[in-house]
């Protein structure tokens, strides 16, 4: 066998990035959640750096996916897997008994539908995103937690000691925060508050992602989003799931990472990387992809008479467009 066993999956999404090691059996050896505050690509290179070192010529493939991936796997010569495929192939290994998949990260959510595959596994059969509001996403709740003075890891348990959570928008941070600003006038407590607004993201998931079918269950709930409790609940009322049917991988955070790994090592004869390209990456590397551009729009030929002659006489209409 050669030395080079190893592969490194990496998931680089807008809030964090995630990296998980296999070997050749898709064993997993190590896995990273890492928030990059802002630097994606710089994180994502000391990551790797990281484990180069660690694993010493031993490290063959890089498998990119996420927000970030395609980016990564360029200047890596890597392999880059889609999101979907990615979460459903670590699902598959890891959980083959679930039957849907919930994925929340910070930038987007998914609803994933898996069936049986020919010979054995998992298969997408569906999928659903909410990709065009940030309200039914973790950087909705990071944002109404540091509106509120709390950690997201506070914000999580403080949900718990609800009981009776009030109704708060979900579809919409603007809403959400017109409603929670009322709360607070109201001396509501901050406990009640933070539950309501994982109430709110469920709810928001529910109707938007998880409203044109039936989400059969047990259910994988993964990404990052999946480390909060207050949602964990919010999502079991919310779903009228029982005890059990809601799932959650003991890699729940990194499952992005694993099946962009295990997608790369099934896909069979993938060149090694050239992790040169780390450097570029540490220096916040952009896109090598040629685009065509456009001709700048200018406003050469639109001239306005000095004496203002255009301007139309008082109370005459003129046609407009609103």
């Amino acid at each position: 066998m050669s030395s080079k066993d190893l592969v490194i999956g990496i998931d680089v999404g807008s809030v964090s990035v995630n990296l998980a090691v296999l070997n050749r059996s898709e064993d997993i050896l190590e896995t990273e959640y890492i928030r990059h505050k802002g630097r994606p690509m710089q994180t994502a290179a000391e990551a790797i750096d990281a484990l180069l070192e660690k694993y010493t010529g031993r490290i063959s493939i890089c498998a990119a996916t996420g927000t970030g991936g395609r980016l990564v796997a360029e200047h890596l010569a890597g392999e880059f897997v889609n999101e979907v495929i990615a979460q459903s192939a670590a699902t598959a290994k890891l959980c083959p008994e679930v039957k849907t998949i919930v994925e929340i990260g910070g930038e987007d959510s998914k609803l994933i539908f898996l069936k049986p595959a020919d010979g054995g596994g998992a298969s997408i059969s569906d999928f659903q995103m909410n990709t065009v509001c940030a309200a039914g996403t973790g950087s909705f709740l990071d944002q109404q937690a540091t509106r509120m003075s709390l950690t997201i890891e506070e914000f999580g348990q403080l949900a718990l000691k609800s009981e009776t959570p009030p109704r708060v928008a979900g579809r919409c941070t603007v809403f959400a925060k017109s409603d929670m600003i009322h709360l607070q006038q109201k001396a509501t407590p901050v406990h009640d508050i933070v539950a309501g607004l994982c109430f709110a993201l469920a709810r928001n998931f529910k109707s938007t992602v998880g409203s044109a079918k039936d989400i059969a269950t047990p259910i994988a709930f993964q990404g990052g989003v999946a480390a909060n409790p207050g949602i964990v609940k919010a999502l079991e009322s919310v779903l009228g799931l029982t005890p059990g049917e809601l799932i959650i991988p003991s890699e729940f955070g990194c499952m992005g990472a694993i099946g962009a790994a295990i997608t790369a090592l099934r896909s069979g004869n993938i060149p090694e990387s050239d992790f040169s390209g780390l450097s570029e990456l540490r220096n916040g590397a952009s896109s090598t992809i040629n685009a065509s551009k456009d001709t700048p729009l200018s406003l050469d030929i639109s001239t306005t008479p000095e004496d203002n002659s255009c301007a139309p006489a008082p109370a005459e209409r003129i046609p407009a467009y609103l």
